[in-house]
């Protein structure tokens, strides 16, 4: 029986890049895109929730909180742009992530279903981001942190719980930042030589989403070139 997924941020980068390989693997997925919900709005995620039950069968299996947005919040800014910025990166990179593993969780467990979930946090959740990027990084820890509790809370249920923390990846927003940080000066930062590609990043999420042994629950995996190691 094929697995069925819902993948957010599903449409390109990182999130198409794992909607193609966990196709390849024969799961059933939603690779849901912002025109499916607007996950800045408050009743956004519980109606992405609903709908993948509609597109899935009624059933999830797997969760990918692989949505997000990277947008800088200078420090000089006006006190109350500053204040917007941090509660638009909260509200899509961290609450609404947050609401759609309650949804999980609580579909999962009170029915007694085996359930498993992936959030895609970022290298910045340990080794903090640059200064116009102070929420993007505190985002990103939040998600680290939620998904530890979940695995913690609700393994002896069946319910499983992993983290991603990739480093720069070459989708079109990591590009802007490359760019923008001197592109070679920002690469010899990374041992590796180079930033990670959408399709490793898809071969984590495949993984931990179909074969992850159950005793790896709360695991983070790291995917930085070595440029932070912990």
């Amino acid at each position: 029986m094929a697995t069925h997924i819902l993948l957010t941020g599903g449409s390109r980068g990182i999130g198409a890049a794992i909607a193609a390989t966990l196709h390849e693997r024969g799961a059933k997925v939603f690779a849901a895109a912002s025109a499916d919900a607007d996950l800045s709005s408050a009743g956004g995620p519980a109606l992405l929730w609903e709908k993948a039950l509609e597109r899935l069968d009624g059933r999830v299996d797997v969760l990918i909180n692989n949505a997000g947005i990277f947008e800088a919040s200078p420090l000089d800014g006006p006190d109350e742009v500053w204040m917007e910025e941090w509660r638009r990166t909260m509200t899509i990179n961290l609450e609404a992530s947050a609401s759609l593993c309650r949804s999980a969780v609580l579909e999962w467990g009170g029915a007694g279903i085996t359930g498993r979930i992936i959030n895609v946090a970022s290298r910045a959740a340990y080794r903090g981001d640059s200064p116009a990027h102070w929420h993007y990084a505190a985002s990103k820890a939040g998600m680290v942190g939620m998904t530890k509790t979940i695995a913690r809370g609700y393994a002896a249920e069946g319910i499983l719980a992993f983290a991603i923390c990739p480093g720069f990846t070459m989708t079109g927003m990591a590009d802007d930042y490359l760019a923008s940080r001197g592109g070679d000066a920002l690469l010899a930062d990374i041992p590796l030589g180079r930033v990670a590609e959408p399709g490793e990043i898809a071969t984590i999420a495949a993984f931990l989403a179909l074969d992850a042994p159950p005793s790896m629950t709360g695991a983070i995996i790291d995917a930085n070139g070595a440029s932070y190691v912990r």
